[in-house]
């Protein structure tokens, strides 16, 4: 510090005290290192005792040193110095002193009768804002001192080698706020993410933070309708879905029976002549494969000749995808006469529903009014408190456990096992695939409270899988099913990766039971609609020349699928990855299955979602646990543009970590021609 130099120039040494003949030899440190060694220039027979300050002298000195000039002479006026903490020796604050001591270990007060020495020079006392020097130190700074070797009158010479504190409880307000000021800060408890650093939207970010349909078009233009009667279109119907309550877009969500609410919504669908008890349907819950194991049993019941209903969520890149009859998605101005009539319906109710309610309250709605012969339904968040159990199906399904939204359904597979189970009806057949014993057995439990029966594939029911490679499919998986009423043998499962077929064997296993609940269901349409199956955002070729794969992972066990699946079904000589995912997911554990199969990695953001990570906290965790070459692109468009610029034709770009990400990519490319190929351009061509 700037105030260090003047104050160890003054400081002097035996050495320099006085001539060699009179050279006293160098005193050693009292024991305890509390009280500092006194030595003078002429060492007198018997050195005076400094007096040391009483508390309430010590606070009279402090208020009249606040009141005195910054050069005026302390010397002969205060015999004891100042407080060592926040006061120079001149009656100046002195803000670097007090947190230089503050920062260092205080120690405790010392014994009565111990003497605090100062420095001092021959005319006056020079400000110090060094706690402690060692007797090396200051010999060396009285050797550079100009008056070195001069003799002095017998003014003691001291040195300061320890700082003399009082008792904490007696310490003074200049100290304590001193010591406040240089003391670590408490923290609390955090949620992970946050603990490691990451950061969701920054709040300069909120403005520009809106999902597809606010950034596209005339949707954008316009104020949020205030009640139903002023929805006259789609672009008002989604403006008014944008102000209800998201909980896929809220940072923090409360899990409780009040916050997700089944009251509401059957109030909601009360007004709308309960809609939902006009269907047939089957439910799906899990954390994993819930999208592809609808998809399969709504491709093998179309196939079969029914007019089939799915419910879906979320979306990739515009709203009518969770609404789809037979493949189609619902009409735009169907969309927006039914989004009005339901907010009439919760106008009446006098209900403010969710933007997840008010679209499944849409979707029952819609297929009751288009008659479909079966809706097959996934669940949103969870199961037991999800919008959509206000259903009784013909068959209830849940997928892979695994952890996701951890704060929200648990911290154990456990426990989040029986909140997915919270769809199970009395007398409704469940279906699961063997899983590990523990989450095997609280899915049994949940069952049995229910009175469900519990039907467990490759268990109760006969299935087999194995690996193989022909020319037509190349490598995939084939599976076998057995029941009395079906023998579905070696049938090839659509969709790739080693995980697809558990799933695969779960939606043969419903079809199987609706079979036996009045639909026909020919086993050769049953392999021509199970081949058929096509699931948008899952290993998905978008790009060609280079090739740009999307695949909407969003937690651990979903990114190891996916490099897994990549590795096995899609030859490459090098992958770049772009990766983006929201802070409230593991975002460790996702970083380590990014790891395992990329070779460069691009982290960037969804700029739609304002629960993303920043991509450069995502880069430096990356980079404490991997020496792999990584960048950072501030939007989507960037990181394809650098990823299709930096591969070559043999090379593969992956984009996962987060819905979103797929969906904005996705958006990002209808801009071009895919069938042109070349690289990736940020700019949205004219």
């Amino acid at each position: 510090m700037a105030k260090d130099k003047p104050a160890r120039s003054s400081v002097r040494s035996v050495s320099g005290s006085e001539p060699k003949s009179k050279k006293q030899p160098a005193p050693t440190r009292p024991s305890g290192g509390q009280v500092a060694r006194s030595v003078s220039a002429a060492t007198p027979s018997r050195l005076p005792k400094v007096p040391l300050a009483k508390d309430v002298e010590r606070e009279k000195a402090e208020k009249k040193a606040a009141s005195r000039s910054v050069g005026k002479d302390s010397v002969g006026k205060d015999p004891v110095g100042k407080d060592p903490v926040g006061k120079d020796f001149s009656g100046k604050e002195s803000a670097k002193s007090g947190a230089s001591l503050a920062a260092s270990s205080l120690p405790p007060a010392p014994p009565s009768g111990s003497v605090p020495v100062h420095a001092a020079s021959s005319a006056k006392r020079e400000p110090s804002a060094a706690p402690a020097a060692t007797a090396k130190s200051s010999a060396k700074s009285a050797s550079k001192s100009p008056t070195a070797g001069a003799r002095q009158p017998s003014v003691p010479v001291v040195e300061t080698v320890a700082s003399v504190t009082p008792p904490s409880a007696q310490r003074s307000e200049a100290t304590l706020k001193a010591i406040a000021a240089a003391s670590p800060r408490q923290t609390t408890l955090q949620p992970p993410a946050r603990q490691l650093g990451l950061r969701a939207t920054r709040p300069e970010e909120i403005a520009s933070v809106r999902p597809l349909e606010m950034r596209s078009g005339r949707s954008s233009e316009g104020r949020a309708p205030k009640s139903a009667s002023d929805i006259n279109g789609y672009a008002a119907a989604v403006r008014y879905l944008m102000e209800r309550t998201d909980f896929e877009r809220m940072r923090s969500v409360k899990y409780n029976e009040q916050t997700f609410k089944l009251d509401r919504m059957q109030q909601l669908l009360a007004k709308l002549g309960n809609p939902h008890e006009q269907i047939r349907t089957v439910h799906v819950a899990g954390t994993n494969g819930k999208g592809s194991t609808v998809a399969m049993i709504a491709s093998m019941l179309q196939a079969c000749g029914y007019a089939v209903g799915v419910y879906t969520s979320p979306h990739l890149v515009e709203l009518r995808e969770r609404i789809v009859i037979n493949g189609q998605p619902i009409d735009r101005a169907v969309f927006a006469e039914g989004i009005k009539t339901v907010a009439k319906a919760a106008e009446k109710a006098g209900v403010e529903p969710t933007f997840f309610e008010v679209v499944t309250a849409l979707c029952f709605k819609y297929f009751a009014e288009q008659a479909v012969d079966i809706a097959v339904v996934e669940v949103g968040l969870g199961g037991r408190l999800d919008s959509t159990n206000v259903i009784r199906p013909e068959a209830c399904v849940i997928t892979s456990i695994d952890f996701d939204h951890m704060k929200l359904l648990g911290n154990t597979l456990e426990e989040i096992a029986r909140e997915k189970a919270g769809i199970f009806k009395k007398d409704v057949p469940a279906f699961i695939f063997e899983s590990e014993p523990g989450v095997q057995q609280a899915i049994a439990e949940v069952a049995e409270k229910a009175g469900a029966p519990l039907r467990i594939v490759n268990k109760d029911i006969d299935y087999s899988a194995r690996f193989c490679v022909t020319e037509d499919l190349g490598p995939h998986t084939r599976v076998c099913l057995y029941s009395k009423s079906s023998r579905l043998e070696h049938l090839p499962v659509p969709l790739p990766g080693e995980h697809q077929a558990s799933n695969c064997g779960l939606a043969l296993a419903v079809v199987d039971h609706l079979k036996t609940v009045g639909f026909d269901c020919p086993e050769d349409k049953i392999t021509t609609g199970l081949a058929a199956t096509r699931v948008p955002g899952r290993m998905q070729l978008v790009w060609d020349r280079p090739r740009v794969l999307v695949d909407g992972a969003h937690n651990p066990a979903a990114v190891g699928a996916l490099m897994r699946c990549v590795g096995a079904h899609v030859p490459y000589d090098s992958m770049i990855c772009v990766f983006g995912c929201c802070s409230d997911k593991d975002v460790l554990g996702l970083i380590d299955k990014v790891n395992l199969g990329a070779d460069k990695v691009i982290f960037t953001r969804a700029a739609g979602n304002p629960r993303a990570a920043d991509p450069e906290d995502l880069q430096k965790l990356f980079n404490e646990r991997s020496g792999k070459m990584s960048q950072v692109a501030k939007s989507l468009p960037e990181a394809l543009e650098m990823a299709t610029r930096a591969v070559s034709r043999e090379d593969l770009v992956c984009v996962t970590g987060s819905f979103y990400l797929v969906g904005e990519t996705l958006k990002h490319l209808q801009h071009f021609d895919r069938a042109k190929g070349g690289k990736i351009s940020a700019e949205i061509p004219e």
